[in-house]
């Protein structure tokens, strides 16, 4: 081997011996060297058995923990989530240096994108390193890709279970109670008496969300206020915080939501029935605002509604629910945002305080349970001038 090649190889090993693991593509810029000449070196070293390879990722080999192959047995069903470019690595004193934190979300788009990623700082701020399974909503999938990144050596969870409400229905979500590591709930809860309430866990407090929502537009003068929400494990929190913004505030009620039709709607059916109601409450019903989950179903129905001669906001004044791209409108949308960022980094450092609390795979038990509610911002943009407003 050449000298040069041998002193490069020798730096890759160290700098994964710093980090635990590192995106082969941020390595080959930082080492200024090209990504074919790394990879060679990287399949040389693996050979070795000095590295794990997998994924365009690189990580050491861990010799001293029970299960230290892991990085070697990642499910093709789990994705990795590769550690931050240089300058943003975690600090040589991190103190879960090593550990792995699995994370269980239906996606790492749309709203979850935000969450993942406040997980992955704080994972990577102090050491450790986070794996994510997704489930795409589908039913079981949860448990399944709890049990494969557990498979692989996770030495606690993050859990976004597919709870239709947001919180598990009888006889269900039992399972998470029964895992044999560290376990935090993510943007879900569990009712009293629940299994699954004596876990920790980390949600926005979308009640408050939308009792908030309702007030603001009760300042402005309004006194009959509609929700416009889809089925979403978002929706029965929602409807809480704004029946109770309704009667304490003692508001007008709303028209009732027509009855469903026998057997499940298409989501073409669910628009078409949410704009038929928000029509038929400004027309008939005195409704002057609503609240309306998501953005997304709000950029379309505002264009819908103007067509069948709503004004917004001159006949109907809009707040959104997500603030996901509420913004991007054609007239920016008041909206309000749950702290999806703060969420996810606020479970992640739960989690990993109960892990190095007492050593990993020992339960991490020291210390009372935590139920921890973030509050959302209420953005108004209705003059393009108000900044963000905590609520």
């Amino acid at each position: 081997m050449r000298p040069h090649v041998d002193q490069r190889q020798a730096q890759v090993l160290a700098l994964v011996r710093a980090r635990g693991s590192v995106r082969v593509a941020d390595l080959a810029v930082e080492l200024g060297v090209s990504p074919v000449t790394l990879r060679r070196d990287i399949e040389a070293m693996a050979a070795r058995g000095e590295i794990h390879r997998m994924h365009g990722v690189i990580s050491r080999v861990e010799t001293g923990r029970p299960g230290g192959d892991r990085a070697a047995r990642a499910p093709a069903a789990a994705a990795e989530v590769s550690p931050a470019p240089a300058g943003g690595r975690a600090s040589a004193s991190a103190d879960a240096e090593g550990l792995v934190v699995g994370m269980v979300v239906p996606t790492t788009e749309y709203y979850y994108a935000d969450v993942v990623r406040g997980a992955r700082e704080v994972v990577e701020a102090r050491g450790a390193r986070l794996t994510v399974g997704l489930t795409r909503y589908l039913p079981g999938e949860d448990r399944t890709q709890a049990d494969r990144l557990l498979s692989t050596g996770a030495d606690g969870l993050l859990l976004t279970p597919n709870w239709d409400a947001g919180a598990p229905g009888p006889g269900e979500g039992a399972w998470t109670t029964e895992l044999p590591v560290p376990t935090v709930l993510v943007e879900r809860w569990a009712p009293p008496g629940h299994p699954a309430a004596a876990l920790d866990r980390v949600a926005s407090d979308h009640a408050h969300g939308a009792a908030a929502a309702v007030q603001h537009l009760v300042e402005r003068g309004h006194r009959r206020i509609a929700l416009a929400s889809r089925a979403t494990p978002t929706t029965p929190r929602l409807r809480a915080g704004y029946e109770a913004a309704v009667a304490a505030l003692g508001l007008e009620p709303a028209p009732p939501w027509p009855a469903a039709g026998p057997g499940p709607l298409s989501d073409a059916d669910l628009f078409a029935r949410t704009l038929d109601y928000l029509c038929e409450a400004v027309t008939t019903g005195g409704v002057s605002a609503a609240l309306i989950h998501s953005d997304t179903d709000a950029i379309m129905l505002i264009p819908r509604l103007q067509a069948r001669g709503v004004r917004v906001p001159e006949d109907l004044a809009v707040i959104t629910y997500d603030d996901e791209v509420a913004e991007l409108a054609d007239v920016p949308l008041s909206a309000v945002a749950p702290a999806k960022r703060e969420v996810g980094a606020r479970a992640a450092g739960l989690l990993l305080d109960r892990l190095t609390a007492t050593g990993a795979g020992t339960g991490g038990e020291e210390g009372p349970r935590q139920h921890v509610e973030l509050l959302p911002r209420l953005t108004i943009r209705s003059s393009g001038t108000e900044k963000d407003s905590p609520i």
